[in-house]
């Protein structure tokens, strides 16, 4: 394998190593990838300090979308010409499987930037807004214009399980916008954000537009998230991270936009069980449930509940565990030791809440080093089981059975979180009358989009704002109202 080589991390225009370092480790085999710098808490300082003159002096805001445009792409470029070594660096420093780390963050990560620059491209910064006739007459206004510009200074902090695309989907929005920004990549998988220093570096962004900042703990994003300069927070983690966040942000009122946990349903009307093998692959396969909008919680008629059970099991059964670099694996491991014992602590917590675990709930056998624990399926009596209430972010998934569609309703929006949930029948129409009654951002009915133009976001503890899609570039601009009228003689 051969990883991305930098090992600095990017603040003004210039590259910056410290005295501190961060060892990055393969949770396939929990080998020692590489150490990199880690930003001294100074320099952090100097990141924002920057990306807020940058700002202020019009240096990138105030070129044309056209430029900006051509910049972004040619980062693009650079980033996509990487794509060998983004792989490997990706399952190097992740544990995800080769195909996931290429198709969904290196191809669909690309394919999604491009398409956000089309979109952005697409769509009016500066509107004519109706006036009433008599404030036309009233107040001599001779027109009102509605005009989207960028929040300003932006801090970006990614999450470990998808950190390229994640940091496309944050950096593409806001760079076009005209924002500056300073990206904070998860302390488990910094190494592959490097190359957005690099990419930034090649196309001539002007300095301090972008700044790509590394750290083993949370101080610096803690400065990044309470700094005076810093107009706005895009985050993408967990909801317990994201109310910190919250409070940090207040004092200074900060836009934010937070993609946290989610709890997500799959529910089956008794149709479509038939999918139910495939729909539980889906939570497991590649991401190893680590993902935020992993659809954990199966719900299915009631009287089927056992025929589910052993065709979950079955699919799972069929699931090949291994390393990320075996193209015969389905699954890899979880990020970390940690990872794996609160997958334990979830199965053991069901089990003494009445759950019986159907399949897995342990370590594969043959695989001594990694973090790896077995695709786990759970018998839940009932949606107050804390595997039904918590996210656990690994390949768990729990079987709940319902009365009627009522009580499927019911039980899926029985949740803290709100982020995503699935439908599946043969009777369309059916299965969008339950969708609508969801609540959740995003409902897929048999099948589901992602691109550029499809938001994604949640409802409660979920989150605030939406990622891409129009309402996801808007997330990264302000909205201001000018009205123009003739002096009075």
């Amino acid at each position: 394998m051969s990883i991305l080589s930098e090992r600095r991390t990017y603040v003004d225009g210039t590259w910056i190593t410290g005295d501190a370092v961060i060892a990055v480790e393969n949770p396939a085999d929990e080998s020692h990838v590489a150490d990199l710098t880690a930003t001294p808490l100074a320099e952090v300082e100097r990141a924002v300090l920057a990306a807020r003159r940058s700002f202020d002096a019009g240096t990138w805001a105030d070129r044309s979308a056209g430029y900006r445009a051509t910049v972004v792409h040619a980062m693009i470029d650079h980033i996509e010409a990487q794509r060998e070594t983004l792989i490997d660096t990706l399952v190097a420093e992740a544990g995800q499987p080769s195909r996931f780390a290429d198709e969904t963050q290196c191809r669909a990560g690309v394919a999604v930037a491009r398409q956000t620059i089309d979109l952005y491209l697409s769509m009016a910064h500066e509107e004519s807004n109706p006036v009433p006739v008599d404030d036309l007459v009233r107040g001599r206004v001779a027109l009102s214009i509605r005009r989207h510009e960028g929040v300003g200074v932006v801090t970006a902090i990614t999450p470990y399980n998808a950190a390229l695309i994640m940091a496309l989907q944050k950096l593409v929005p806001a760079l076009m916008a005209g924002n500056s920004v300073i990206l904070r990549p998860s302390p488990l998988t910094p190494l592959s954000s490097l190359i957005f220093g690099r990419a930034a570096e090649a196309a001539g962004l002007p300095p301090g537009v972008l700044n790509v900042v590394a750290e083993e703990g949370a101080e610096g994003a803690t400065l990044l998230t309470t700094h005076p300069a810093v107009d706005m927070v895009s985050f993408t983690g967990s909801t317990a991270v994201g109310r910190s966040i919250i409070a940090q942000a207040a004092p200074t009122v900060k836009r934010l936009s937070l993609e946290l946990g989610g709890k997500s349903a799959q529910i089956y009307l008794p149709d479509a069980l038939a999918r139910v093998g495939l729909g539980a692959l889906g939570v497991v396969a590649r991401t190893a449930g680590q993902a935020c909008v992993a659809a954990t919680r199966m719900l299915v008629p009631q009287q089927s509940k056992e025929e589910v059970l052993q065709a979950v099991s079955a699919a799972y059964a069929s699931v090949k565990v291994g390393a990320p670099t075996d193209p015969t694996a389905m699954m890899g491991p979880v990020i970390s030791a940690a990872q794996r014992a609160r997958c334990e602590q979830f199965v053991t917590l069901a089990e003494q809440n009445g759950a019986k675990v159907r399949f897995g709930g342990g370590r594969p056998e043959g695989l001594d080093r990694g973090h790896y624990f077995e695709p786990t399926v759970l018998d839940l009596p009932d949606n107050s089981n804390p595997a039904a209430r918590e996210e656990i972010f690994g390949p768990v998934i729990g079987v709940i059975g319902y009365r009627d569609l009522d009580d499927a309703v019911a039980l899926a929006n029985d949740s803290v979180y709100g982020l995503s949930s699935q439908v599946y029948s043969g009777d369309t129409a059916a299965a969008l009358r339950v969708a609508r009654r969801l609540r959740a951002g995003a409902v897929n009915v048999n099948t589901t989009v992602f691109s550029a133009y499809a938001p994604s976001g949640g409802y409660k503890q979920s989150g605030l704002g939406r990622e891409r899609g129009p309402d996801g570039i808007r997330e990264f601009q302000e909205v201001k109202h000018i009205s123009i009228g003739e002096l009075a003689k």
